[in-house]
């Protein structure tokens, strides 16, 4: 009896049509829907009803769209975080950790620095320390990868606990410099000065540019602008200066980066403390621009691993990245306006999570399958081996 056994592999496709990308990240979104929409629907929600009432709160009311805007100003950073890594195939996931060390040294500075500085001085002062301290946390696992070839991301995820902890540690854990001894009740951190404070957009109550805007203060801060400057920034190093040359060039083949004299060790480091510096950024525009003091619940909303989404969905393209992370603070500002929704339309605020991780499996299965294909194979049983070397005999000894 003859068995044949199939073989089914993945194989590097030899091409890949450019504007597959667009289609990848456009699926992904369409299926982590259709994903959520199923849950919606089991749990006795309406699926169309309820997307439409979150693009409604999210995108398309003016408080609801500032709102939007400044809940996706640090995943603008942590996306950049993750992004410049992913482009020299290193994976930081350490970003939530650099965070808080951001928020911790952008805190202290607030405090103890700027006191008396002109208020742009004092601002940059903020964000330069919440970028250094964001630096110093990925030192060290830059190091470890670049001589000892130690997993970034198992250092960078360890390093994310430490930081937690030990920003937890100086507000309700000791009485540190962070923490404001003048509060009984429960523990908070000392507020920062008022120079050091991002502005907000804020509307006057009349018109701009013949539109009517509703005044008030809204939710965006000088950390978006933060932002859209480091996306620029890191495109012009990346994509037109030669250590973004040899950035991408170690990405893609670590051979020919040897060869070529690019010096592995050092851009590791480079691009790890870069990453750090950004994600660090995020924490400090949080602090100098939301909580104004050091707040581990402000801080500790999974933003750093958010920031891996973004990355991924944006293909690590800066300028995607500041898109994409519009997109993701809409699920989030849109998932809390919701709680005063009909009861029909009342979603648990951990559906944005959800929606988030849907979109992450989407999106890595959807590169995979853009740049490899399935191979299905028919592998001969021994019998069909055994005739096919019986018949190449006999034709050779035939007369």
């Amino acid at each position: 009896m003859r068995v044949a056994s199939i073989d089914v592999r993945l194989e590097r496709r030899l091409a890949v049509w450019r504007g597959t990308a667009l289609l990848v990240t456009s699926g992904s979104l369409l299926l982590a829907l259709v994903v959520g929409g199923i849950f919606l629907k089991l749990t006795g929600h309406p699926p169309l009803d309820v997307y439409r009432e979150l693009a409604k709160t999210a995108y398309f009311n003016w408080y609801g769209f500032t709102d939007t805007l400044g809940a996706s100003t640090p995943l603008v950073l942590t996306g950049l975080a993750a992004a410049v890594g992913f482009k020299m195939n290193l994976y930081n996931i350490g970003a939530e950790g650099q965070l808080f060390l951001g928020g911790i040294a952008s805190a202290w500075a607030g405090i103890a620095i700027v006191p008396g500085m002109p208020g742009p001085l004092a601002v940059l002062t903020v964000m330069f320390a919440g970028a250094l301290g964001g630096a110093a946390w990925a030192f060290i696992p830059a190091l470890t990868r670049a001589y000892f070839n130690t997993s970034e991301i198992v250092t960078t995820l360890m390093f994310n606990f430490i930081g937690l902890y030990l920003m937890q540690y100086l507000i309700q854990g000791s009485y540190s410099y962070w923490r404001d001894p003048k509060i009984v009740g429960f523990p908070q951190g000392k507020e920062i000065v008022d120079a050091a404070r991002l502005p907000h957009w804020n509307f006057p109550a009349d018109s701009m540019f013949g539109i009517a805007f509703p005044p008030g203060r809204t939710q965006v801060h000088l950390g978006l602008a933060f932002g859209v400057i480091a996306a620029l920034g890191l495109w012009v190093l990346i994509e037109r200066t030669r250590f973004g040359y040899g950035v991408r060039v170690t990405g893609d083949s670590p051979a020919a980066a040897r060869y070529a004299g690019i010096s592995i060790r050092g851009s590791i480091i480079v691009v790890m403390l870069i990453s750090g510096a950004l994600a660090g950024l995020a924490g400090a525009g949080i602090v100098a621009g939301q909580g104004y003091k050091l707040d581990p619940g402000g801080l500790a909303v999974a933003l750093g691993y958010t920031g891996i989404v973004v990355a991924a969905l944006a293909r690590s393209n800066p300028f995607a990245v500041v898109v994409v992370a519009v997109l993701l603070g809409g699920l989030r500002t849109g998932a809390d306006n919701m709680q005063s929704a009909p009861d029909n339309l009342k979603i648990p605020v951990a559906i944005a999570g959800m929606l988030e991780g849907a979109v992450l499996i989407c999106a890595l299965g959807g590169e995979l399958f853009r740049t490899h294909r399935i191979s299905v194979r028919r592998v001969p049983s021994n019998s069909d081996r055994e005739e096919h070397l019986s018949g190449a005999v006999g034709v050779g000894v035939s007369p």
